[in-house]
């Protein structure tokens, strides 16, 4: 009976059975703690997932919990979704029915909307960790201790199909469409297969990672290939830049994930509090997300020195360029090169191929394979092509004569807000249902922190009894999640259209932003 490829787990839990693994609020966890959880969690999830094609969903709480899920699925070949704990039920079922998640596995943030799912009938099993409680009677819900010591012993770990975790990302349509994570290129068939080059594409450099961003974001979820390599995990719940300079020096972190918004709220904190602060152990910060602002990298190239390493890609494709610190104060702006198997092209609108400096489609060939894909969701992932073997993320920009890439636009009317994807289109979908709403266009505008947020124009269907704006945000909690609600709301006669009678979001961005780039960095 072939057993769990715990790997690098094993030899650490042999080697060092009391060092530190995982930080989350509740306290530490060593090794000895940490790897039998996962095994145990492992095994459930292979109990309740036997047709290779289910999968368990885990709530993003910024918990140990939820990165040991992830990793359990990941050694035992059970596919996992990331899923937002902001969903509403709505929201949820519909990832459910798309995916095939047949349990979940939440916290405090998550528990309620989970909870409901399972007595809805929509999921068979709900588990819940990290002191998260419900009133709830409906069989099927159990506690993560509870669930981990039930384990059973004989579990067979046959190998199974390859199944990479899943994100859910909208679009245009404002319905969100799973993809697979692109943390390893190279197709593979089998899931030992699948962690054997998961573990050879170590992003980080060895020693403790620390965690700030949510864990159900592609950026901050790959610290579960650090945890599989048998390397601390530090989970912060609520960012608080003071606590995680804290953290950073008593753990000795060598690295992280982070978006310009962690940049600015550590730049922020009190200035005698960061000089009493060791970062010298931090050897690598990758950040991607959204554009930084050129004076927010320089201070904190000038703080943290040389370690800051931008990436631009998606969920859907991995990271297609990179750029270090030293190649950044050479090419400010840039996003730095692509990076192997892909090939950067600028195009226009019919896909032919621009010069060294003209603004066009930025797109990026790669072989058979390695392209985006959606799940169920053959149309979505044609448009993701400018061209056969050419796929485009949305963005406009430039390369110039030495392959520096330049992004200067976006073709979609994606917003960026604290290194968090929002489409328009969930929020205006949500808005029309308003009886007193005749039309509505929601768009990005400047904000200080986040560098974007969501500000929604409506046109009222009687002027002379225009909704409030609690009125319009208490409706929408009922249909989407809190984030992507607009939390500004301005009303005017009539949204401007083009000739295709398309509603011009640039003319409405442009009063907001200082140039014609109407989006943030």
């Amino acid at each position: 009976m072939p057993d769990l490829p715990l790997g690098p787990l094993a030899d650490v839990l042999a080697a060092q059975p009391d060092g530190v693994a995982l930080v989350d609020a509740e306290g530490e966890r060593t090794w000895a703690m940490a790897v039998p959880e996962i095994a145990a969690a492992a095994r459930r999830m292979v109990d309740a997932a036997s047709d290779p094609d289910q999968r368990w969903g885990v709530l993003g709480d910024n918990a140990a919990p939820t990165l040991m899920a992830h990793a359990a699925g990941i050694l035992a070949g059970v596919g996992t979704v990331a899923v937002s704990r902001q969903l509403t039920l709505p929201e949820l079922t519909d990832q459910v029915q798309d995916s095939g998640m047949v349990a979940l596995i939440a916290g405090p943030g998550g528990a309620p909307t989970a909870v409901a799912a399972l007595e809805a009938g929509i999921v068979d099993t709900v588990v819940l960790h990290s002191g998260a409680t419900t009133d709830s009677t409906a069989p099927g819900i159990v506690a993560w201790k509870d669930w981990i010591d039930g384990a059973s012993a004989s579990t067979d770990f046959a190998d199974r199909p390859a199944r990479p975790g899943m994100v859910y990302t909208s679009g245009t349509t404002g319905r969100a469409r799973g993809t697979q994570t692109r943390w390893v290129l190279a197709p593979v068939d089998t899931h030992r297969e699948y962690l054997s080059k998961l573990r050879e594409r170590a992003q980080f450099p060895d020693g403790p990672h620390i965690v700030v961003g949510p864990l159900q974001h592609n950026g901050p979820l790959t610290a579960v290939r650090h945890l599989l390599l048998g390397r601390p995990v530090v989970i912060v719940g609520k960012f608080d830049g003071a606590e995680v300079l804290r953290l950073i020096e008593h753990y000795g972190v060598t690295s992280s994930v982070m978006v310009p918004t962690h940049f600015q709220r550590l730049l922020a904190v009190d200035a005698d509090v960061r000089a009493q602060r060791d970062v010298s152990t931090i050897a690598l910060v990758a950040h991607t997300g959204s554009a930084c602002p050129p004076d927010v990298k320089r201070a904190m190239i000038d703080w943290f020195g040389p370690v800051l390493i931008e990436s631009y890609g998606g969920s859907e494709s991995g990271t297609l360029c990179r750029i270090s610190s030293p190649e950044w104060l050479e090419h400010p702006g840039s996003v730095g090169r692509a990076v192997e198997p892909f090939r950067v092209v600028v195009v226009d609108e019919d896909g032919n191929d621009l010069a060294d400096g003209e603004t066009g489609i930025l797109a990026f060939e790669a072989p058979e394979g390695f392209g985006p894909t959606y799940h169920h969701d053959p149309e979505k992932t044609a448009k993701a092509y400018v061209r056969p073997g050419a796929f485009t993320l949305g963005d406009m920009g430039h390369v110039d004569e030495n392959g520096f890439i330049f992004i200067t636009d976006r073709m979609s009317d994606m917003v960026v807000s604290g290194g968090v994807n929002l489409y328009p289109s969930e929020s205006e979908n949500a808005l029309r249902q308003h009886p007193a709403v005749a039309d509505v266009a929601v768009i990005g505008i400047p904000h200080p922190d986040l560098h974007e947020q969501l500000l929604a124009l409506i046109v009222p269907a009687d002027p002379a009894a225009a909704p409030s704006a609690a009125e319009l945000e208490s409706f929408c909690r009922e249909l989407i999640s809190a984030y992507k609600i607009p939390r500004q709301y301005e009303f005017i006669s009539e949204l401007p259209r083009n000739e295709m009678q398309k509603v011009d979001k640039k003319a409405l961005r442009r009063p907001y932003w200082d140039s014609d780039r109407t989006i943030a960095g």
